[in-house]
């Protein structure tokens, strides 16, 4: 009985857990606090927000902290995007500063009016 219990338990921390999850996970590469990295978090955040209204979560990976980072996952140029979820992966490099070029690498949904 207290395993059954235990069961339901677990399923439905997980169902909360997947509800509680970002549509959208983003990987924002940077090599220290550079203007350009300064740049891409900025210009990112504001894409994310004009078209994902919160439904995203963007982790700042610092590569002057771990340069291994860079090899292991094969990234080749700073600042970098990854869209982690949904899939598939996609990667785009720079500052973001093209909205719409920036939008069309990621496969960012339109604007919703």
């Amino acid at each position: 009985m207290n395993s059954k219990i235990a069961k339901t338990r677990r399923r439905k921390n997980a169902q909360s857990r997947e509800a509680l999850a970002p549509d959208w996970d983003l990987l924002l590469y940077v090599a220290g606090p550079t203007p350009r990295s300064v740049a891409a978090f900025r210009n990112l955040e504001q894409i994310c927000e004009e078209h994902l209204a919160g439904r995203y979560h963007i982790e700042v990976i610092d590569l002057m902290k771990d340069p291994r980072i860079a090899r292991d996952r094969q990234i080749v140029a700073v600042p970098t995007v990854v869209r982690k979820w949904p899939p598939p992966a996609r990667k785009i490099i720079g500052d973001l500063s093209n909205t719409a070029r920036a939008m069309a690498g990621l496969e960012l949904p339109p604007q919703r009016q």
